[in-house]
């Protein structure tokens, strides 16, 4: 078979993205990017630094967006460790990274000039507040991508020296990355990696928010963790109903039917990715998914199910007996 195409993995978290990114990763042709880069699609990223830049275009927003971006990739990154202490870029090389990083700005700014800070006390313009000359702040004037694709193209070699390059480093043609909410930005996703196949992964709507009430993140309750699960599920089944995929590389899978027949469905899902069927240390399995008692009785569970509506028929499950 060819070399395949980047991968992105998409879900709503507490539904197996985690898992079946490393199954993917342990294909000899895909690396896991082993953490969640989270610059693509999160506030600060590449998605607000692609819209400001042009159809949201004014001076402060482009520069607002790229201070944000510069310190997302600059601060945050740099300091944020996985379970195993590593950052993104040392995930990806530190020198690397920071050559990415720095050769990126020039191609971002249309100029850069100091402002000098407003003077302080009782001085104005031809006499100094002080005996210290007034302080200056450095300011970017973004350029305007008048064509969408200009800009999309540097990105996409960002992207590409990254992820590409510890693909490479790991001796493989290509990439896997997943963030979850990689779920509500599939088009920004294609429009930066067009070939991309994006991975959404299922699980039974009340088995993720049973799983988001043990998580830290979460909110504790049932009715936080419905008003923060309703809205994704909503915005997906929206985005769904309307979405163009024909000649796009999108795979749904169910955690359930993973775990209900482990090989055939995983050569099903190598062959959607374009790859031969590999034996994996990691896998579905059914105990894994149901090790946690169902919490809810009965009339909790028929009033999580009434509140989620038509999400969980429209999602391909079944309703409990209890309902």
């Amino acid at each position: 078979m060819p070399s395949p195409f980047p991968v992105f993995v998409a879900g709503t978290g507490r539904s197996g993205t985690s898992r079946i990114a490393d199954i993917i990763g342990q294909h000899p042709l895909i690396h896991r990017i082993p953490m969640e880069t989270r610059f693509l699609v999160d506030p600060g990223g590449l998605r607000d630094l692609t819209d400001a830049l042009t159809y949201r275009y004014d001076p402060v927003v482009a520069e607002d967006a790229l201070r944000r971006l510069a310190e997302f990739l600059t601060v945050r990154l740099p300091g944020r460790r996985d379970d195993r202490g590593r950052t993104v870029p040392e995930l990806v090389g530190e020198r690397c990274y920071r050559d990415a990083v720095h050769q990126l700005w020039p191609q971002l700014i249309a100029e850069a000039y100091d402002e000098p800070a407003p003077r302080e006390g009782f001085g104005n313009g031809d006499r100094p507040a002080g005996p210290f000359a007034p302080v200056s702040r450095r300011r970017v004037l973004p350029r305007y991508f008048r064509d969408r694709s200009d800009l999309v193209a540097i990105l996409r070699g960002l992207v590409d020296t990254l992820f590409g390059g510890a693909a490479a480093d790991a001796g493989k043609p290509t990439w896997c990355e997943k963030t979850p909410f990689n779920l509500l930005n599939m088009d920004f996703l294609w429009e930066l990696v067009p070939e991309a196949t994006i991975v959404h992964i299922t699980r039974h709507p009340v088995s993720v928010l049973a799983s988001h009430l043990d998580q830290p993140w979460a909110p504790p309750t049932v009715d936080g963790v419905l008003a923060y699960l309703k809205p994704v599920y909503h915005r997906w089944l929206t985005w769904k109903q309307t979405a163009d995929l024909a000649g796009r590389r999108y795979v749904e899978v169910k955690a359930e039917d993973l775990a209900a027949d482990w090989p055939g469905q995983r050569r099903a899902l190598f062959a959607r990715l374009g790859v031969d069927d590999v034996v994996t240390a990691s896998t579905f399995q059914s105990h894994r998914l149901t090790h946690r008692a169902d919490p809810f009785d009965d009339e909790t569970r028929r009033s999580i199910e009434e509140a989620l509506g038509p999400v969980i028929p429209a999602m391909g499950y079944g309703y409990s007996t209890a309902s």
